[in-house]
Formats: structure tokens, sequence, C-alpha cells
């Protein structure tokens, strides 16, 4: 097998002293695309996650930890004791990426920080995921998923508009950051190949979350008027959100341009695209309500399935709103191998494929989720540890 066949991070290797979601999600990239990738993990504990169950698969492997640990080993090491700092430092010195989500500074006190590190591996890639970030006045804040998308605005857009701000139906803002610093890292990788140093990668929950707010965020800073809350609908395209069928089954619209919408109308056998109330898409922003009322009254004549055909065949963008199991169970979603198990490797772990599709050094999975400690000792071997080394190290509740 070629190196290309094997990833295109292959030989790369990356310490992994995150933990939970964001931290393992962009690791979980990297280990998929080729890199080694060693998790490192409290002994006998491990990561939260493992133990964030039900549901879990039947060798007690927890569909959360699953998600972003394929590809992995785990190495268990207590970083608090100077025995297994030595490890994590023996380690880092072969090291390419080191990847941690520990509140700032809190890594400084066993060593372990960038500045300490680089001084033996100055090629060392280090990167930080935090909360707020490495500077600012709430940068030693510890940082959460839910808190973030609160206080980022993002909450403050989503959901019906006259009800209560809902987040996102998962932890959107972990998984953003996490390609943000996947981003970073591979940045800083091409930047080592002209300079032959490493550097910090910085990203913080806090920052990937306003960056997301992309043109509602923009929408702001071009008005001074403060986004509202739209539910379904798109605050700068009319018409752009979910309408209920005949029988209230929903599906959504999506008008991006006037020459879908003129269409639109002729396939409701109405003449909107000349009234000079809707001929536009800034005048249908104007006038959002009377005419979303209008194809309401419209959409409740016929079922669900009737709408989807007939926009379909008129170049209409529109579709049905799934659930997971419909989703997953989409021919394309299964032409396109998001949806993959480790049936062969004698594990139950199915898992979401990755999105990333690359011709020539594609991903792989090449091994499910690791069971904790599971490479502890083949680690400590690599490492020069002999088998009486590593018993004294297990007696001592070092690894």
């Amino acid at each position: 097998m070629t190196d290309m066949a094997k990833g295109a991070l292959h030989g790369i290797k990356v310490l992994d002293l995150s933990r939970v979601l964001a931290g393992p999600s962009c690791t979980q990239v990297l280990a998929d695309l080729g890199a080694e990738v060693i998790k490192v993990e409290r002994p006998h504990i491990g990561d939260e996650t493992r133990h964030w169950a039900p549901p879990k698969f039947s060798d007690d492997t927890s569909a959360y930890y699953a998600t972003i640990n394929r590809n992995k080993k785990s190495l268990t090491v207590d970083i608090t004791k100077p025995a297994g700092q030595t490890i994590i430092k023996q380690l880092v010195a072969d090291s390419d990426i080191v990847v941690e989500n520990f509140k700032v500074g809190g890594l400084k006190k066993y060593g372990l920080d960038y500045d300490s590190l680089k001084q033996d591996n100055p090629r060392l890639i280090y990167a930080s995921l935090t909360g707020f970030g490495q500077t600012g006045p709430d940068a030693k804040r510890p940082g959460y998923d839910y808190i973030i998308q609160g206080l980022s605005g993002l909450m403050s857009i989503t959901g019906p508009s006259d009800g209560e701000p809902h987040k996102v139906g998962v932890a959107v803002v972990d998984l953003f950051a996490g390609l943000q610093l996947t981003i970073g890292i591979q940045a800083a990788l091409l930047a080592r190949q002209n300079t032959g140093l490493g550097q910090h990668v910085d990203v913080a929950l806090l920052d990937s979350a306003l960056a997301m707010l992309a043109n509602v965020g923009m929408n702001y800073l071009a008005s001074d008027k403060v986004p509202p809350r739209l539910g379904n609908q798109h605050p700068n395209i009319v018409p752009y959100q979910v309408f209920a069928a005949q029988g209230a089954a929903h599906f959504i619209l999506a008008c991006g341009n006037d020459s879908q919408f003129a269409k639109l109308c002729t396939v409701l056998g109405v003449d909107w695209h000349n009234d000079s109330r809707f001929m536009t898409n800034p005048q249908r922003v104007a006038n959002r309500e009377l005419l979303c009322d209008e194809l309401t009254k419209k959409f409740a004549e016929r079922p669900r399935a009737y709408w989807l055909e007939v926009l379909d065949q008129a170049g209409i963008p529109c579709g049905a709103i799934n659930n997971i199991a419909e989703a997953l169970a989409m021919p394309q979603a299964l032409a396109r191998e998001m949806v993959v198990d480790f049936a062969d490797q004698g594990s139950p772990v199915r898992a979401l494929g990755s999105p990333i599709k690359l011709s020539a050094s594609p991903v792989t999975y090449r091994t499910p989720p690791p069971r904790l400690s599971e490479h502890t000792d083949s680690t400590l071997a690599n490492l020069g540890y002999d088998s009486e080394m590593v018993a004294k190290l297990k007696a001592d509740g070092i690894v």
C-alpha cells in the first residue's frame, strides 16, 4: 500500500490530550485522514464520554464516545504525577501535533504547556481549544457549547419567533470549533514546511460561534439593527421556510431568486411574480407576512407528496423533513458511505462516515473506537519501557 493510499496525513503523529467533543472531533478528522493519533486518557476512568450512556453498543462502547474516537489508540496516563509527565514528554519529542482543551494555563503546572514543550521540539504544533481563547478578560472561564450558544447570540436567532430562544439540536459550536482547529493545524503544518518551526494554534468556542453568525451577524454590522428570531424563515430571502401541506405534513421551500419564484407562481397558478409587492426579493422580504399567509393557504390544499413532486419537476428547491432514521437510510447517504461499520474487525460499532472524499488519498476507517488503555502497553514498549517497568507504573497508578 502506498503512502497516499494510507491517507493524506500518513506519517503525522498526534498526541491527543483533549476530551469530550470539540477537541476529539478535531483529532478524529486528523485520524481519518491517516494521522497516527494517541489519545491520552485518565487511568481507570478515561474520557468522560465513555460513561455518557445509554445508548451504547453491545461491547459497552457508548454511542457518544464512538462518535469522535475511531482510528485512535488509547493510552492511560496520570499527567498529574511526575512519572506520567515524563511519559507525555517522551511522546511529545516524536510528535508533530499536540491537541489539548484544558483551561488556559491548566497544563503549565505540569510542564506540558506550549512554551515548555517547544524547547525540546521546536517543530511542534500545539493546538489549544478553549471556551474563550488564550487572551482577553474571559480567557480563564470554562466554556461549554450550550452556554456559548447563548452568549454568542446564536440562540437569540434560533427557535420560533414567538417562543423562547432555542439551542441547535447538536453541539454545533463544539463541532464547528473542532473543524476550525483542524484547519488551523493543517495551516500550521504547511507553514512548517517553509519555516521548519511549529506554532501555537489558538481556537475558542466563542470566536467560532461568533464567526458562525455569518450573514446574520453581517446584517447587524451593516444596519445596526438587532436581528430578530424568525423561526424557520430566512432573514434575507422570501419564500425560504417550512410550510405545511394538507394533513399538516411539513416540507421546506427554498426560493433563492426571482426566477425560482416565478416558476413557483406558475406551479401554483397565480401571477404574484407580476405583483409589485412580490416581483423582487427585497419586495417579498418587505411583504413577507402577506405573501407567506397566501402560500400557506395554497399549500394546505394538497398533500406533501404532490407538492414535492411538482416543485421538483419545476426546478424549485424543496425537500421533506426527515427524522434521523429516514435521513441515514436515504439512498444518497448510503451511496456516499455516510454510515460505516466495523463488523469486519469484530466490533459492533456503527458510525457516521466522514464527509471528506479525496480521490487519491481517501479517508480510511482502520480501527473502531479503542477500549480504555488498549494501547498502553504497546505505546510504552515503543518508548523503551520493559514489562517490569510497565508493571510498576501500573502498580503506582501512573498508567
